[in-house]
């Protein structure tokens, strides 16, 4: 179906169509709550769709949705990416802002048509991203003209931290776990992101989980829960 907007529907087409798993509200209710899963490289839309239960108990009318990454993962024969890490493995440190900065539009225009088709405003999307996936996260929605409502960063890292003060538009505030035995992005990635985004005027709360790999753990997701209750609900203060 055409969205109600002609130039959204020329953007889209020029761009990867996303699709992937989604868990709807219960049965009649209308969506208040657009919730993004962002997987890492490597997997799909599957991998994360499974935390969508346990947020449901704080955001129990949102809409889940967890697209498959645009592009096919180029080291194994399975899985996506957002974008190629092959520059990245060779140690080229610009690789990984090259790499938001190609996705960033498909994933932005796949945020517009969404919002538009559920008739939400901004302040009610929540990007969940993993790894990569929380590298697009912090690149795509500081840039967008208006604030969503949160956005939470599993075992990320922010890409070209000395850009992102200059081209900031809004300011959603964010929360970003990190476990100190990560063997895939150090746990220095967290601090370092952070800075960033406290040097751009965006509010920041952080977790270090001790003893966590790459991974997402019960006491990383109930620091989400906990996250999304005071800003999407307003409960327990600020």
């Amino acid at each position: 179906m055409p969205s109600r907007y002609l130039w959204m529907d020329t953007l889209m087409a020029t761009l990867p169509a996303l699709t992937g798993p989604s868990l709807a509200p219960p049965a009649g209710r209308k969506p208040d709550t657009l919730v993004v899963f962002l997987h890492g490289v490597g997997a799909d839309g599957n991998d994360l769709i499974g935390l969508a239960p346990h947020f449901q108990n704080v955001l129990p009318n949102a809409l889940f949705l967890s697209p498959h990454a645009p592009s096919p993962f180029e080291m194994a024969a399975q899985g996506r990416q957002w974008f190629s890490i092959r520059a990245v493995m060779e140690g080229k440190n610009e690789a990984r802002l090259a790499g938001v900065q190609e996705a960033g539009p498909t994933l932005d225009a796949y945020l517009d048509a969404q919002l538009a088709e559920h008739r939400l405003a901004p302040s009610r999307l929540v990007l969940i991203g993993f790894s990569q996936g929380t590298m697009m996260a912090l690149h795509v929605a500081p840039r967008r003209k208006d604030a969503i409502g949160a956005i939470i960063g599993y075992s990320g890292l922010l890409a070209g931290p000395d850009q992102l003060a200059s081209q900031t538009r809004s300011r959603p505030p964010v929360l970003l776990v990190h476990g100190d035995a990560d063997e895939v992005l150090p746990i220095a990635a967290l601090p370092e992101a952070q800075d960033s985004l406290r040097a751009a005027g965006i509010e920041v709360e952080s977790h270090v989980r001790p003893g966590l790999g790459h991974g997402i753990d019960d006491v990383a997701i109930e620091f989400g829960l906990e996250f999304l209750d005071r800003k999407l609900n307003g409960r327990g203060g600020s």
